[in-house]
């Protein structure tokens, strides 16, 4: 896996409401992104509160993550979350979203967009709508919160890119400098052993 990450706080923050996690292992890959409603500090308490959870528990399945880490946000600002979880052996993908974080799938050329499921968590339980796939040769996935614009990722190519450190810096350059919320995107590349 190749992982590169644009991340930008809301303009005159210090803190970033957006959080984020990934891991590899042998067996594996996950990638989390979190964005506490809202801005500021309050924000990053809950989407922190989130990914800690994520990193506690990086096995079990993404039903299983989105139900411990709206168990813990009862009292605490709600957030919007997306879940990428990989499967090595068995060349597989899932990828669950509540609320507002989007994902791009560039697989073998074609680009598909998955709708997220509506609403946040917040303590109260959420249905969970969890897409699955097959990874195949270079597979390329972008995974953004809603500070990204659609006008932005319009411009950006992603077919046939190796270097996903190529994509965050077009996007760098394409995105305005005034960030009317918090930014985070997140390109990943599987590439077939």
């Amino acid at each position: 896996m190749e992982v590169s990450i644009f991340q930008k706080p809301k303009n005159g923050n210090y803190y970033c409401g957006d959080s984020y996690f990934y891991k590899e292992t042998e067996k594996g890959f996950i990638c989390a992104l979190a964005d506490g409603l809202g801005s500021g500090k309050y924000a990053n308490e809950s989407s922190e509160i989130v990914i800690d959870i994520i990193k506690k528990n990086p096995d079990v399945e993404v039903e299983q993550i989105l139900s411990k880490a709206n168990e813990q946000l009862i009292g605490k600002r709600g957030v919007v979350l997306g879940i990428l979880k990989m499967d090595f052996s068995q060349r597989s993908y899932s990828f669950s979203s509540v609320g507002n974080i989007g994902i791009l799938q560039v697989i073998r050329g074609k680009k598909k967009r998955s709708i997220p499921n509506t609403g946040y968590l917040g303590g109260f339980k959420r249905p969970c709508k969890v897409i699955r796939g097959k990874l195949e040769g270079i597979s390329n996935f972008i995974m953004f919160s809603d500070g990204v614009l659609d006008s932005e990722l319009t411009k950006l190519s992603f077919e046939n890119k190796k270097d996903v450190e190529s994509i965050t810096r077009a996007y760098k350059f394409i995105s305005k400098e005034d960030r009317s919320d918090d930014t985070t995107l997140i390109a990943m590349s599987y590439r077939d052993a």
